[in-house]
């Protein structure tokens, strides 16, 4: 079974030109054409948490949002969103805490793919290497905690620098962690933010960071994908 996996930091829909812009970064994710999308940074800061990216909007698209909200207006958790294209079956949806003294969580789902049960969660990690530990440990707890051994994969802003330093040495032997390139600031990158992870069901056959003139401008992060293959039960 094949799976096209992305993330993508979309600043709010802000652009490098300081416009708002749904429209453009949903032209974005046309162009990345991925299975699963896990956004971070998809509701407004304050207030009800607004979606920015509208409900209307996304019913438009080849994707559907996995709910996990806990606000009538927003699409995700502390700006954590997945879509899944439309066809995939969603299982479940669960907004996850994460220890931090900011707001920062994770976005959990449960989808099924050619009768294989597949858990994906996007989150958006700490600017502190200690916190960013802690939310990882987080996390692998609760995927570990569970009775079923499923497929798993993470993806997000893990606003690590390190490939493999750091918060990245929690992930252990039993995690594959993907570095697919530079990908912030947008229009010259130089930093590996934002990275995918995966469990030994996987392998990856392609990653990239997707750099085109679109994607340059309509944030200040260029999305990630990559291409995975279950291999195991």
């Amino acid at each position: 079974m094949q799976l096209r996996v992305a993330s993508y930091n979309i600043h709010k829909a802000v652009g490098l030109d300081r416009k708002r812009d749904p429209e453009r970064i949903l032209r974005v994710l046309h162009e990345i054409d991925a299975d699963v999308i896990a956004l971070q940074e998809a509701d407004r800061r304050i207030g009800e948490r607004t979606s920015v990216l509208p409900r209307a909007a996304i019913d438009d698209t080849h994707w559907r949002v996995i709910e996990v909200a806990r606000r009538p207006r927003s699409i995700g958790w502390h700006g954590n969103a997945l879509l899944v294209r439309r066809g995939i079956e969603v299982h479940a949806g669960e907004a996850l805490e994460l220890p931090t003294l900011e707001p920062r969580g994770a976005a959990c789902g449960e989808i099924e793919i050619e009768g294989k049960l597949i858990r994906i969660i996007g989150t958006h990690l700490d600017l502190s290497g200690l916190r960013r530990r802690d939310q990882i440990r987080a996390l692998l707890d609760r995927v570990q905690g569970c009775d079923r051994n499923l497929p798993t994969v993470i993806l997000g802003d893990f606003n690590q620098w390190g490939r493999q330093t750091g918060a990245m040495r929690e992930f252990g032997d039993h995690w594959e962690v993907l570095t697919p390139g530079r990908s912030y600031p947008s229009r010259q990158p130089v930093a590996t933010l934002d990275r995918i992870a995966i469990t030994r069901h996987w392998r990856c056959t392609e990653t990239g960071v997707h750099h085109t003139p679109l994607a340059a401008v309509a944030s200040d992060h260029l999305p990630v994908v990559a291409q995975l293959a279950l291999t195991k039960k």
